[in-house]
């Protein structure tokens, strides 16, 4: 069973395990912040997929027209939430960072950063394009998404195998296990994209209710159940 507690000094209970490894090693505490300014930037970009009107006399009806960039909007935003609640949970699990933590960080970020582009293309299909459009958007939406899983999967992997990064009280164990979740939306939005050939509709459904699982699941899949352990 893992188990993870943040002690009564919260988080400054993590502690810099120096150099066990030969690699240089840091307080996490600037990447940290570095993550949080990305995310913000990111989630700012996303209200630019909405316009006002510019027909006179009809922006009632452009209003109510636009209602697939709301939807995309609504969905990318709580995305992006999703994303920054689970990398603040990893976080407060690492006491130190070094070069290869780093690299998988910005791997992620990249793909984070690339949301707002896909979530444009998803909103116009739906509101200006034809089925063919519909599902080239879903198609390419689910697969920047199953990359950015990739990344998750990634950092999961290296934090299992690099335990002297982490927190006194969190076991290597953990992020063994947090490869399954990753694992999991990994093949799900790939399942997304080849859906949404068949039925893009359907495939934007799965697409949307997997960053819902990765918000329920944020503290870790096993926590619940270990905690009844």
């Amino acid at each position: 069973m893992t188990t993870h507690d943040d002690g009564p000094g919260g988080r400054d209970d993590r502690h810099p395990t120096g150099n066990r490894q030969g690699g240089v090693l840091a307080d996490s505490v600037r990447v940290e912040a570095f993550s949080d300014g990305v995310l913000a930037i990111v989630i700012t970009l996303l209200v630019l997929n909405l316009r006002a009107p510019e027909q006179r006399g009809a922006m009632l009806h452009e209003l109510f027209q636009q209602w697939p960039a709301y939807v995309a909007y609504l969905a990318s935003f709580g995305y992006v939430g999703v994303i920054w609640v689970n990398h603040h949970q990893l976080f407060t699990r690492i006491a130190s960072v070094d070069s290869g933590l780093l690299w998988r960080n910005l791997a992620l970020l990249l793909t984070t950063s690339v949301l707002p582009f896909p979530t444009a293309v998803l909103s116009s299909a739906f509101q200006l394009g034809d089925r063919y459009d519909q599902v080239t958007a879903v198609v390419f939406y689910s697969l920047v998404a199953a990359v950015m899983a990739g990344t998750w999967l990634m950092l999961f992997h290296y934090l299992a195998t690099h335990g002297h990064l982490l927190a006194r009280q969190t076991s290597a164990s953990f992020f063994a296990q947090e490869r399954r979740r990753a694992l999991l939306g990994l093949v799900a939005y790939l399942v997304a994209a080849l859906v949404a050939q068949w039925q893009p509709l359907a495939g934007l459904v799965i697409a949307a209710v997997l960053p819902v699982f990765y918000g329920l699941t944020s503290e870790g899949w096993a926590m619940p159940w270990a905690a009844r352990g």
